[in-house]
């Protein structure tokens, strides 16, 4: 159903620091959702991953992964001097990197933020209607569909709703096996309604 390498796009430094550690993650059965350097003097790097088994990823799979993460970068090292790493799930209001990404949260609300702009805009909102390689599609908020490139995004992230808050609290009951957990039916969230 998905691309066989479905893998964000990165470029420069942030390339090669994901290719670097991809096969490491992959045999510990996660996936990278992002890497992100921030910084100059002393740079960050911002590994942001999921389970490959579509699982929350909890403390411990941040702890395993930095661990394995830290030592393939001080083999390859990619920076002349001291670092610093971070590691995360990617959260709720996740960044769409992969076009399972944007597939999985179709029906959800998105926001998109372009390098040059589309159609004379560089920022858009609206439903995910899905993607592919080339294109992710958005229904926006005024009812028309955009087909925006994915090789001129930015970025791109969810929007925290209800709606998303009870996807994702009924996907984690059922990856627990608890078909009866608030949620679980798609009804009321286990959550406080947000203002």
């Amino acid at each position: 159903m998905f691309l066989e390498d479905d893998s964000p796009i990165h470029g420069g430094l942030e390339a090669r620091i994901a290719t670097a550690i991809g096969p490491t993650l992959t045999a510990m059965g996660y996936e990278i959702v992002r890497v992100l350097i921030q910084g100059k003097q002393t740079p960050t790097v911002q590994i942001m991953a999921d389970r490959a088994d579509g699982r929350m990823i909890g403390v411990e799979d941040c702890e395993a992964i930095s661990h394995a993460v830290g030592a393939v970068l001080d083999v390859d090292d990619p920076f002349p001097g001291e670092w610093n790493l971070e590691v995360s799930s990617a959260g709720i209001d996740r960044p769409l990197t992969r076009t399972k990404d944007w597939l999985r949260f179709a029906g959800h609300l998105a926001t998109a933020e372009m390098s040059i702009p589309f159609e004379g805009r560089r920022r858009f909102r609206g439903t995910i209607l899905g993607a592919d390689e080339e294109v992710a599609r958005l229904r926006l908020e005024d009812g028309a569909d955009v087909a925006l490139p994915r090789a001129d995004m930015r970025r791109a992230k969810l929007v925290l709703t209800d709606e998303l808050i009870a996807a994702t609290a009924a996907d984690a009951a059922r990856a627990r096996g608890e078909d009866d957990a608030p949620g679980a039916d798609g009804g009321d969230s286990p959550f406080a309604k947000r203002n």
